[in-house]
Formats: structure tokens, C-alpha cells, sequence
């Protein structure tokens, strides 16, 4: 079977969130297990100088806006998959954040430039800009590429089959609908059944009416976004395509993710410990915190927002310092989560710790130095830093929705008398109810042969790709 995943981002050239690990682990499985997995692209600056073997494969001409577009072709440094890069300068050769402007306002072009990624998508598919290669399959993921099916829906003539994976419904792609006269949309699309959303467009709705197969990743969450506390307005459209939704589990390159990782201070194993202790002692000694703390030490690595619950972790974090434990933070978002943080910093600088900004090879020090993982999120479609977490036994502790749920077994009694247990679950987005969890994770700390052995039973957890490509292989092959 030949597939072509299309996506705004990709790792390690742009990497803004999960999407990007998503996207660069995925096709690389696939390929494993037979299939002719390939990748479509925009040609931001990242992309055009990280990728390998990259030479002109079709000239478009002007499109969208953009007077010269090149369709490209070469191979990702890491994994040699074939990958599609669309060079349409005008559009795309922006430095910084692919989706916004240095003022950090959404780029104002931007339904142009991700329709120009879904418009060649379908020209691929419909095999007029590679004579040697047409898939049966069409892979678009998240918002940026919903226009992908409708495009391949206005030629009658199109074999191939679509599926369009929802990454975060809360970023939904809206544009005015007068943008639609740019983007070559016919007006009979422009209604509730189709891409209108309370009188403008949005480019996830277009994914969720127009593809053949949608998934999300996981799925507790494929469940939660036909519920209107999840659903952003959109659940009514899942509940109508109820039938063709599923969730299938994100994976883990755990090549990368594994505490015998050249960026962290010593490795470990199960079998032996003591590397991760050291670990925790350089990450203190980095950041600055005190190596007397009684406690734990607690670790975020995340957007700073409300949607990821940092707010709750604000308020929770007198119950943290109460335990004796320490915070390390690393992330940036809102401002006054970031000034929260900073502030927090300031007040208890032996104990509490706040890296603004993203660091790659940072993040994999927390991973490893921490004792617990904090993702407290109101929601969470998959998360992927819970997954990291477990395979460095560093312990999350996660709130019950979404693929939060569907990954951490709680330490409950029961479950710890089992031996399932592989973190801390609280239930309700209050800071009383992770405050409390807070602190049962610390009076558990002091218990040192629990500890340990809920820390291997996370180690040995797995979540590579192997099943969930598996998965994805048999929608393929239903359609």
C-alpha cells in the first residue's frame, strides 16, 4: 500500500508540539511493516536545510498567493523516509514559529498557506505531479491539513481513500468566510453541512465532514470530543460520524526517549538504579536547587497554559512545597503563567526552578532527573510526555482524560497490591484534588522499595510503534 502522510511539521526540522514527533516516528513504522509510507511538507526554512537529497521534482507555478511554487523531493535526515516539500518562498521561508508572527499574532495569510499544502496533496493523490507515485491513502493531520479532503472530494474521478487524524480539537483552523473566494472552495461548501462554523470556516471541520475515516489519538479522547465539554463546538459533527471515528493510541520512538540517553548525566536500567539518582543530582546542581530537599522533585515540560492545568499547579504549589518536594518547570505559553512560575522562582529559589523558553536536549534531563512528572491538563488528546516519563521511572502524575487515562495506572491500593500501578491519577480539574494527589505521590516517596518497584513496572511499559502502526495499517486496508 502506498500512504502519504500530509502535515504542517515534522521532527527534528519544525517541531512546535507532539505533532511534529507524531508525524516523524509514524511513516518510519509503516515502512517496517511493508507499506510505502511517504511525507508531504511545507517548505519552511527548518525543512528546506534539514532535509537530505532534496532536488526539483515538478514546477507548479503560481498558487495561492505565491508566484513561484516548486514541488520538491528528498529524504528525512533521521529515518530516509521520501518526503514531498512544497517551495512556495512567498508563503512559507519565514523564520521563527511556523503558524505565527513575530508581533505573535496568527500570520495573516496563514488559510492560504496551509490550503496550498492541501491543494497539492490532492494533485499528489491524484497522480499529476509525481508520474512515478500515487497513493491509495491520503494521511492529513490536524487542522492545517482539512482542506485536504475537500480538494480531493472535487474530483469525481479520485481512488484514493482519506483519513484525517485530529491532534487537538481546541485549535480548529477559523477564517473568515469571505477567505474562501482565495482558497477556491465552491459556495455550495459553505454551509452547517459542510465547512461553515457559526458564520466563518474552519479548516478542522473541513477534515471531520469530508474524510472517509477520522481517529484521534487515543481513545478516551475519541470518546470525550462527542461530549460538549470536549467537543469545542464540534461534537455534534463527530456524533453524526460516530461510525467512522476510532482512536488509536499515539507511539513512542523510544530510540530516542531511553535512560541510556547520551544527553542526560548517567544511564540506568532496571536492573540498576543508581544512574538515576545521579541524574536528579546534576538537574539540581543545573538549575540551582538545593540537594537538602526531603521531598521529591517534581517536573513540568510543557506548554505553560490552562489547557495543560498549570493554573492548578500554581494554586497546588503550596501543597507542593509543604511535602519538602521541589519544582523544575520548563516551558513557555501565557504570560502570567510564565510571571506565576517566575514569581514562584524568586520566593523559593531552592526548591523551585523555571526555564522559559523550549530546550530538546534540556527536556531529556527532566525526564531523567525528576521522581515525578507533573500533566495535570483539563484536557489531553494523547500526550506524549507521560509516555517519555515512564520509560526514564520517572512517575507521572496526570489528571483522567484523554490518552492521560488510557497510559497511567493509578497507585491505588488495589493497584499496588497487583503490581499495575505506573503513576498518580486525580479526577477533577481543582487545585484541592491535585493538591491531594500531590501529596499522596510524596508520602509514597519516603516508601523506597514501593517506589522502585512501581518505577520498574513503569520502565518496562511499552509504547512503541509497533501496535499502533499495526492499527493504523488495518483502517488503511478497510478502506
Amino acid at each position: 500500500m502506498r500512504i502519504l502522510h500530509v502535515a504542517s511539521e515534522i521532527y527534528p526540522l519544525v517541531k512546535t508540539g507532539g505533532l511534529a514527533d507524531v508525524v516523524a516516528a509514524l511513516p518510519p513504522a509503516l515502512v517496517k511493516r511493508g507499506l510505502d509510507a511517504r511525507v508531504l511538507v511545507p517548505g519552511l526554512p527548518g525543512i528546506l536545510k534539514g532535509m537530505s537529497d532534496l532536488k526539483p521534482l515538478t514546477r507548479i507555478g503560481p498558487a495561492f498567493g505565491a508566484a513561484v511554487v516548486t514541488l520538491l523531493s528528498g529524504r528525512l535526515p533521521d529515518s530516509g523516509v521520501q518526503a514531498y516539500v512544497i517551495d512556495a518562498p512567498f508563503l512559507y521561508r519565514r523564520e521563527g514559529n511556523p503558524y505565527v508572527g513575530p508581533d505573535g499574532h496568527d500570520w495573516s495569510d496563514n488559510h492560504r498557506r496551509f490550503a496550498l499544502l492541501g491543494w497539492v496533496a490532492a494533485h499528489i493523490a491524484s497522480g499529476e505531479l509525481d508520474p512515478d507515485w500515487q497513493p491509495d491513502v491520503v494521511h492529513a493531520h490536524d487542522w492545517h491539513t482539512g482542506l485536504v479532503p475537500v480538494y480531493m472530494a472535487q474530483n469525481p474521478g479520485m481512488k484514493a481513500a482519506t483519513v484525517f487524524t485530529v491532534h487537538n480539537l481546541a485549535f480548529r483552523g477559523i477564517f473568515s468566510l469571505d477567505c474562501h473566494a482565495e482558497l477556491g472552495l465552491p459556495t455550495r461548501k459553505l454551509t452547517p453541512h459542510g465547512i461553515e462554523f457559526h458564520g466563518k470556516l474552519s479548516f478542522m471541520k473541513a477534515g471531520l465532514v469530508y474524510s472517509n475515516r477520522i481517529t484521534t489519538v487515543s481513545p478516551t479522547y475519541a470518546r470525550e470530543i462527542r461530549t460538549p465539554e470536549f467537543g469545542c463546538g464540534l461534537e455534534g459533527v463527530l456524533r453524526d460520524r460516530g461510525v467512522d471515528l476510532s482512536g488509536i493510541l499515539n507511539g513512542v520512538d523510544y530510540e530516542i526517549w531511553n535512560p541510556d540517553d547520551p544527553a542526560i548525566a548517567q544511564s540506568y536500567s532496571t536492573d540498576n538504579l543508581d544512574g538515576k539518582i545521579a541524574c536528579k543530582s546534576a538537574l539540581q546542581r543545573e538549575l540551582g536547587l538545593s540537594d537538602k530537599a526531603i521531598g521529591p522533585l517534581f517536573a513540568v515540560v510543557s506548554r505553560l497554559t490552562s489547557q495543560k492545568g498549570m493554573d492548578l499547579l500554581l494554586a497546588a504549589l503550596p501543597d507542593l512545597l509543604r511535602e519538602g518536594a521541589q519544582l523544575a518547570v520548563l516551558g513557555t505559553g501565557e504570560g502570567d503563567l510564565e510571571a506565576g512560575f517566575q514569581y514562584a522562582a524568586s520566593a523559593n529559589p531552592e526548591n523551585v526552578a523555571v526555564h522559559i523558553g523550549y530546550d530538546e536536549t534540556m527536556s531529556h534531563r527532566f525526564m531523567a532527573g525528576a521522581d515525578i512528572f507533573l500533566v495535570p491538563s483539563r484536557f489531553e488528546p494523547c500526550g506524549l510526555t507521560q509516555l517519555y516519563a515512564l520509560r526514564y521511572g520517572t512517575l507521572p502524575l496526570v489528571r483522567r482524560v484523554g490518552g492521560l487515562a488510557d497510559t497511567v495506572v493509578d497507585a491505588t491500593a488495589e493497584n499496588l497490591q497487583a503490581d499495575c500501578a505506573t503513576g498518580f491519577v486525580f479526577n477533577d480539574a481543582v487545585r484541592q484534588a491535585l493538591g491531594a494527589r500531590i501529596r499522596e505521590a510524596c508520602i509514597l516517596y519516603h516508601d523506597k522499595a514501593t517506589w522502585q518497584k512501581v518505577q520498574r513496572r513503569a520502565m518496562v511499559q511499552d509504547y512503541s510503534w509497533d501496535d499502533s502502526a499495526a492499527n493504523y495499517e488495518a483502517l488503511y486496508r478497510s478502506l
